[in-house]
């Protein structure tokens, strides 16, 4: 018979899901982590009282345990919220009684700020709400203050018994407020990134032609006119128009999804390019856009004139005939005086006067 981990076996009872579907599970799992590390503070309490002989502090603090294991089983039964606020009335009642018995040297109204960071966690939106608590809260433990602070208390502890609860106490909240920060800090950590990489998903759609993978019109002209404003292109730089010759034909004879990878494979020549510190878009339709950085007309005509060649070379398959495509490529440098525009219309204009001279060539 196998014998299941006890620790896993707990682990899974406090990690229960709440009742109602639309509650996080987080939060309920908090608040009883919570409720047991009070409880666990009050057993502690109680043996302290036997080691002081105090049975009568012994029996307070027995009553409170079995009053927030109550809590703790309704946790099971009960929607977050109410859970919550019964937590936090048993809380006040807590505090209240035990510093009109103890004394307030003892530190328990320290136990408000568990209070308070758990409001400002556990509650998504009603911020008026969270303000009226922390307000609420804060008049709270004023009134605490000026009713009990010069008031001897009904059970007089030795300074070293005081000293031992503060310190107790201080344990207790700062492993309590520890939990509430851990547990929703991370999930607000997880929450960021997810955002974080979400955006960035919608950022590289935008700016990426879905069928070749590469950028669209929108991130080139991005692209160069951050280029020019960080005076990138003091060293001058190119770009070329180029266009499929005859695609029409492709798309009317062998069918669109043929003329899809015949688009898709030259892209991938383009991408290599942009691996060697170019730049390459789809402008629209068959147009394409190449940028060559730091580099004149003559060096960027050697560039075009290789993928000039090995986009001739490629071979495509449809309905049992082999066939093959060329470009042409209207090629400018960057004009300083007339601008990016300026630039652009200028290899779109040889780009037509190569197409208007039998295609399938270099016009610079």
């Amino acid at each position: 018979m196998k014998i299941r981990n006890p620790f896993k076996n707990f682990a899974e009872f406090i990690g229960k899901d709440t009742i109602a579907e639309n509650e996080s599970k987080k939060l309920i799992v908090v608040i009883r982590i919570l409720i047991l590390s009070i409880i666990f503070y009050f057993i502690m309490n109680i043996f302290l009282c036997n080691l002081a002989l105090e049975i009568s502090g012994a029996m307070m603090y027995i009553i409170f345990a079995i009053t927030f294991a109550v809590i703790f089983a309704l946790s099971y039964y009960c929607r977050s919220f109410t859970v919550i606020c019964v937590f936090t009335i048993g809380m006040f009642i807590w505090i209240y009684l035990t510093i009109h018995y103890m004394g307030w040297n003892i530190g328990v109204q320290h136990f408000l700020m568990v209070l308070l960071v758990l409001s400002f966690f556990a509650v998504y939106k009603h911020h008026l709400a969270k303000v009226i608590f922390a307000i609420l809260l804060c008049a709270f433990r004023l009134w605490l203050f000026f009713m009990f602070s010069s008031r001897p208390s009904n059970l007089q502890l030795s300074p070293m018994g005081e000293n031992g609860l503060q310190i107790l106490n201080t344990i207790t909240i700062f492993w309590c407020i520890s939990v509430i920060a851990f547990v929703f800090s991370n999930d607000t950590r997880e929450l960021e990134s997810k955002l974080v990489d979400y955006n960035n998903k919608l950022l590289v759609q935008a700016n990426t032609d879905t069928l070749t993978g590469l950028f669209n019109r929108r991130k080139a002209m991005v692209y160069m006119e951050d280029f020019i404003k960080k005076g990138l292109s003091d060293s001058g730089f190119c770009l070329c128009i180029c266009d499929i010759d005859f695609f029409k034909k492709v798309n009317d004879n062998y069918g669109h999804d043929i003329g899809d990878l015949v688009l898709v494979k030259i892209s991938e020549i383009f991408r290599q390019e942009i691996q060697k510190g170019n730049f390459a878009a789809r402008w629209g339709g068959e147009e394409f856009l190449l940028v060559f950085p730091s580099c004149n007309g003559d060096d960027a005509y050697i560039k075009l004139e290789n993928i000039r060649r090995t986009i001739k070379k490629l071979e495509f398959q449809a309905n049992d005939t082999t066939f093959g495509v060329t470009m042409t490529y209207g090629l400018a440098e960057y004009d300083y005086h007339n601008g990016l525009t300026a630039t652009l219309k200028e290899a779109d204009e040889k780009l037509y006067i190569g197409k208007e001279n039998g295609r399938d060539r270099i016009v610079f």
